[in-house]
């Protein structure tokens, strides 16, 4: 499987812009630029992008080993904060807060880390992975 992206960018890293796209059209010339990136301005930036995958992989793959074990998870709600420091990436800070009917915590924060270290993004990033993983409800 492959899957791709392509960004387009016009002129200097501080007054230019791109766009990005994905072959799915889940981006479509969806806006970046130094302003998206390393302040408040509009678009996306690769380190949003790169939180996004990083929770929606962790969750899934949380979902799938929760089912394996014989959990069926009401809600699973994952918040990935990615952190930049001087030009590098230092750290996926994962925010986990998870229904999941009959389960003992000790087998809940188990099954998390083993997620959390397995999922195909953790597995490809060199920086910092924290997870916070707490029952509720």
């Amino acid at each position: 499987m492959k899957r791709k992206a392509t960004a387009v960018w016009n002129g200097t890293i501080k007054e230019g812009k791109g766009t990005l796209t994905t072959k799915s059209a889940t981006l479509e010339k969806t806006p970046y630029s130094f302003n998206s990136r390393f302040a408040d301005g509009k678009g996306t930036n690769p380190e949003e992008l790169l939180a996004a995958a990083h929770a929606g992989c962790f969750t899934m793959k949380l979902s799938g080993d929760l089912a394996e074990a014989g959990y069926t998870p009401d809600q699973l709600d994952t918040e990935s904060t990615v952190t930049i420091e001087d030009g590098v990436i230092t750290l996926s800070a994962l925010v986990l807060r998870a229904k999941v009917p009959g389960i003992s915590e000790d087998e809940f924060q188990k099954i998390a880390k083993g997620a959390e270290e397995n999922c195909p993004v953790s597995k490809a990033l060199s920086f910092e992975i924290t997870l916070d993983a707490q029952l509720v409800g």
